[in-house]
């Protein structure tokens, strides 16, 4: 079994409330969910309105699988309009 975990620090662009800021980042994760069924959920930069930290997990049986996944996760957010910069850490276990 293979486990990828992905944390993206994002910033995001036009928020002026919390309102604004969870709307962005439920619509971010709810994509993550349904385009790739992972993981995901909001893991930190609460209470900040312009940044947001979010965690994806993804689990599978190849490396190779698991990798490109976790690829293309990070490719969604980076092209996403309403993120303007990223910091991704990725980490991939072997159990």
């Amino acid at each position: 079994m293979v486990v990828g975990t992905l944390e993206i620090s994002l910033r995001l662009e036009g928020c002026r409330s919390l309102k604004d800021k969870r709307q962005i980042v439920r619509s971010v994760l709810d994509r993550l969910r349904h385009d790739f069924h992972a993981s995901a959920a909001e893991v930190g930069d609460h209470d900040l309105w312009g940044n947001a930290t979010i965690g994806v997990s993804v689990v599978g049986s190849d490396t190779q699988i698991v990798e490109s996944a976790l690829q293309k996760i990070a490719d969604v957010i980076e092209t996403d309009p309403r993120v303007t910069d990223t910091l991704t850490e990725r980490q991939i276990l072997r159990i």
